[in-house]
């Protein structure tokens, strides 16, 4: 017999599908960029919120008793529907609250303004206010869907009939997309939809809870690329000082002072103190130092500090799962056509309820009145007592306005005998003709639901639209030229030899007022030229001829130049504008790399003797007048003067001129010799 081996043998495994890593990682990430999108960063186009906002606006209702409710049961509720934990439901309800629309707030709720924090969860309370209630929630026309455990149930979205999302405004980052959308004023935007409704036409601005000065001339119906530039509110105050009474909207008092201190450590401003003394309303007093033009003063708060900013709007919302961009114009179009549709259902639900109230009434009427009740006393089985009521009412199933059914049967057994006892016939009467009325009016509005929509509108504008005047003032105004408000408090000097420039260099030659903010332009010796930034010492290259403070205007400024060439030994001359430079980037302006500056000048009239070098046969002295020449750019080589070597060159009169030219005083037509 063989003997039995115990070597297992080894076989060869079924080949599995290969992993695709990068289309594992695209689908996951498409997974995780859509969840983002639509379940946290983004709002939904139908109620304005965003899946956090929605749950707290959920448990605040359903603990809604008219009570203030702890913030840290509040946000615990809230987490049976939330699965991103605490702190993110605690931020977004603080942030609810400081727009001061829907949640009522108890205890320090920290102010956005002065960048205060809230006190914590545990010592604020919160409730909803008396709009929200009205105008957020109506569980017969809520959709419902499971929370993320499966174990409750959530909105959908809610039933909002006003335009929270224009009203309130967002903003939201998502993987690769992003929203932002600014607050509007509450009585403008009822007006708005009013007129939208009605077929007219409306313009709509953002009203910012902050007040100050917005120039909304670049709004564009809120599109992408559409921005609003915002001003703080200032006052002139006695003697030296600016008074800030409201702050652009997203900037609080302490970045505005930050803002405000850089500057003037960078020289831009000259500030002396700052005094902080916002409570309730901001007052931030900025004084300034002696000497400072109070009259550009303000401007230049507005051009070097965040006492202007500039806010950019991207309206993307969530309509049906998927993003989409829509202009502020069609996401009031929109809620107008949605807040119509709720209250069109709505509507129809009173009708049905109060159909099914008078049918009710008039089957327990007609029981009672006629005893049917006394048919069922010797009937011994259920089915027998719901065929004697029904047989009973068979004759005045006429007079009623719907078929009776096997529930409105089981409805009459229920009648208590002391209803039936003390039954009023009149008062029956009375109920049913004020059902009546009822019905009657409700089928008014269905058929009417355009004008119920805005008288509905006009209501909300009555209940709740004291206090809520717009608070930033819309004017239009120009942008501040940084370089025509800043202050030369300082002196420019130059070592031409040494070739520097700057504000630290006492003793040197003068060359006048400067800022910080200012472009200094050099022509050296050898014909380049520069432009660079102010600074307190820098080396712009030896032999400095020219030096000035150079501004965007300073690009058409003709400039007047002789030259020599110095591979060649010939003499040009041009006139030259700078035209666009880059800072620091030298320019050459004759006709080689090499050259040497024997003139310049900048303006018109300019004339100057030309003296040549001694040379058998040749004129000695040549006389120029600049405005014979043409305008040119400053890389052109210009006109050839001479190709003898030049002594020296030296601007003369316009009399020296004429007579050397022998030119009559009456004519001083100038000419190139």
């Amino acid at each position: 017999m063989a003997k039995k081996s115990n070597i297992t043998q080894l076989t060869r495994p079924e080949p599995q599908e290969t992993l695709n890593v990068k289309q594992t990682y695209e689908d996951y990430f498409l997974q995780y960029a859509s969840y983002v999108i639509t379940d946290r960063a983004i709002p939904d186009l139908c109620d304005g919120l965003k899946p956090v906002q929605r749950r707290i606006l959920h448990s605040l209702w359903e603990n809604e008793d008219g009570r203030f409710n702890k913030v840290a049961n509040i946000v615990g509720h809230s987490m049976k529907y939330h699965p991103h934990g605490d702190a993110s439901i605690y931020a977004a309800l603080v942030g609810m609250g400081q727009k001061e629309l829907l949640i009522d707030t108890q205890g320090n709720w920290g102010d956005p303004v002065t960048n205060d924090p809230p006190a914590a969860a545990r010592y604020i309370e919160a409730r909803l206010t008396a709009l929200a209630r009205e105008v957020a929630f109506a569980p017969h026309l809520t959709t419902y869907k499971l929370s993320y455990d499966g174990r409750n149930k959530e909105p959908l979205t809610l039933p909002v009939r006003f335009p929270l999302l224009l009203a309130s405004g967002v903003e939201g980052i998502a993987v690769g997309l992003s929203t932002r959308i600014l607050p509007h004023n509450f009585s403008e935007l009822l007006q708005a939809l009013k007129a939208e409704l009605r077929g007219e036409g409306y313009e709509i601005f953002p009203d910012f809870p902050t007040g100050g000065i917005a120039d909304v001339s670049n709004y564009q119906d809120g599109r992408p690329g559409s921005r609003v530039r915002v001003r703080a509110l200032l006052e002139r105050g006695s003697g030296k000082t600016i008074v800030i009474r409201q702050v652009p909207y997203g900037t609080t008092t302490e970045s505005l002072i930050d803002s405000i201190l850089a500057a003037s450590e960078k020289g831009k401003i000259k500030v002396s103190r700052i005094d902080d003394n916002s409570a309730a309303e901001v007052e931030v007093v900025v004084t300034f130092q002696r000497g400072v033009d109070m009259e550009k003063a303000e401007d230049a708060l507005y051009a070097f500090t965040d006492c202007e900013t500039s806010l950019s709007s991207n309206p993307v919302v969530i309509q049906e799962g998927k993003p989409l961009v829509l202009g502020v114009s069609e996401i009031l179009s929109h809620n107008a056509d949605q807040t119509r549709e709720l209250l069109r259902r709505d509507l129809q639900i009173q009708r049905d309820r109060l159909e099914l109230r008078w049918h009710h009434k008039s089957l327990v009427q007609i029981f009672i009145e006629n005893r049917i009740y006394l048919r069922i006393e010797k009937c011994r089985t259920w089915e027998s007592v719901l065929e004697e009521i029904d047989e009973g009412l068979e004759p005045f199933k006429d007079g009623l306005r719907r078929e009776v059914n096997h529930d409105d049967l089981v409805m009459l057994t229920e009648v208590k005998m002391r209803r039936i006892s003390a039954w009023d016939a009149e008062k029956a009467r009375r109920e049913l003709e004020a059902i009546d009325r009822d019905l009657a009016q409700v089928s008014k509005h269905l058929r009417h639901v355009t004008r119920y929509t805005i008288d509905y509108f006009d209501h909300l504008l009555e209940k709740y639209g004291a206090g809520r005047e717009r608070r930033t003032r819309l004017e239009s105004f120009e942008t501040v030229r940084a370089v025509q408000v800043v202050e030369r408090l300082e002196k420019l000097y130059v070592d031409r030899k040494g070739g520097f420039i700057g504000t630290g260099m006492k003793g040197e030659e003068e060359v006048g007022p400067c800022a910080s903010l200012d472009d200094v332009l050099v022509i050296r010796r050898d014909g380049t030229l520069m432009v660079s930034k102010v600074a307190a010492k820098k080396y712009m290259g030896e032999n400095i001829e020219h030096v000035q403070l150079f501004t965007p205007e300073d690009r058409q400024r003709v400039f007047n130049l002789v030259y020599e060439d110095k591979p060649s030994g010939w003499a040009y001359a041009k006139r030259f504008t700078v035209g666009g430079v880059t800072r620091d980037k030298p320019y050459s302006l004759g006709k080689s790399s090499k050259a040497k500056v024997l003139h310049i000048s900048e303006g018109q009239g300019q004339l100057v003797h030309v003296r040549l070098r001694k040379k058998p046969r040749i004129k000695l002295d040549l006389y120029l007048a600049f405005d014979d020449l043409l305008v040119k750019g400053r890389a052109a080589r210009g006109n050839l003067l001479t190709k003898h070597s030049v002594l020296r060159v030296n601007p003369i009169s316009e009399r020296v001129y004429n007579d050397r030219m022998g030119v009559p005083e009456e004519d001083s037509q100038s000419k190139l010799f």
